[in-house]
């Protein structure tokens, strides 16, 4: 009796109970910054593109423009105004002059440079006029007035994963729901203008690399990716799906959506796109040509899910 109690106690004096895993919140990481920093700037190209057309061109589709080199300085610009602006510390007693003055003078001065680069690598693009430089003054007031207030108050846990992750979720520390929402609707315009991008050189040899969506997509893929998100979560983590499982669900929930989405914009002469013009197209909304991007975007979706998942706003 005394011998089996020695063997079964052993056992537990060398075992090692796995503690839970607790999150450690750290600012978002260079790579992070740039990311969010290229695709919030492509962002406001577009808005801003469109919303100048629309006077001379009443499109309701809504058409704006960008370009992956706009985005590529966008995100290195801002990252450099990122440390101007963290020193608004050395303006104690002065806020307003850091803030209307000095934080705007060295934004648009930035800008006035960046358009000058732009310039080399894209003749299509314009010098800045007083009333673009009047934009760019007002943009510099809002990313120092209120995005980078509140941009900076995001927090990244790189140890949060498995069922750590899952528990904090349910415990509400993931980005609100509105905020999802942004994200992904940026991410919608990036993939757009990064897609017609590369897809205009494509056909049309020596143009430049400049792309188009529709403002219309920030709301499409807004509110596709929240629900393939809710799928993600549903099939893979508490029903257990592999990825290649899930991906049929995803494929047919993705070209419902955008059917769907088609159909309503063109009854309102809105629609952005028409695949009349390739095979395998039902009613010039969807193409099972784009099939392999779909693809990819789906796998891409659950990486950006996972990545959100270990965000927060502290």
């Amino acid at each position: 009796m005394g011998r089996n109690q020695g063997a079964w106690r052993r056992p537990l004096g060398r075992a090692r109970i796995k503690a839970p895993s607790v999150a450690v919140w750290q600012p978002l990481p260079v790579w992070m910054r740039l990311y969010f920093y290229g695709m919030h700037g492509l962002t406001l190209d577009v808005v801003s593109s469109s919303l100048r057309r629309l006077p001379t061109s009443p499109d309701y589709s809504l058409l704006g423009f960008s370009s992956p080199y706009r985005c590529l300085l966008h995100a290195l610009a801002h990252l450099a105004l990122e440390k101007i602006y963290l020193q608004k510390k050395s303006f104690p007693d002065n806020g307003l002059a850091f803030h209307f003055v000095f934080y705007p003078s060295v934004f648009v001065g930035l800008q006035i440079l960046l358009r000058k680069t732009l310039l080399q690598c894209c003749p299509h693009e314009r010098p800045l006029s007083a009333a673009e430089l009047g934009l760019q003054y007002g943009l510099a007031v809002y990313y120092c007035q209120g995005f980078l207030r509140s941009f900076l108050r995001l927090h990244y846990s790189p140890n949060l994963e498995g069922p750590g992750a899952a528990d904090c979720a349910s415990a509400g520390h993931r980005l609100p729901l509105l905020l999802r929402f942004v994200f992904f609707g940026m991410h919608g315009f990036l993939d757009e203008v990064f897609f017609t991008s590369v897809f205009n050189v494509m056909e049309n040899a020596g143009q430049p690399l400049s792309g188009h969506t529709s403002l219309w997509s920030f709301f499409i893929y807004g509110s596709c990716s929240l629900v393939v998100e809710k799928l993600y979560f549903y099939l893979g983590s508490s029903r257990g799906w592999g990825a290649w499982r899930r991906l049929p669900v995803y494929i047919v929930f993705v070209y419902t959506w955008e059917f769907s989405w088609g159909l309503g914009l063109r009854t309102w002469n809105a629609c952005s796109w028409d695949y009349s013009h390739y095979p395998l197209n039902f009613m010039g909304l969807v193409t099972l040509m784009y099939l392999p991007g779909w693809i990819f975007l789906s796998f891409y979706q659950d990486l950006l899910s996972k990545v959100l998942m270990r965000i927060r706003y502290v």
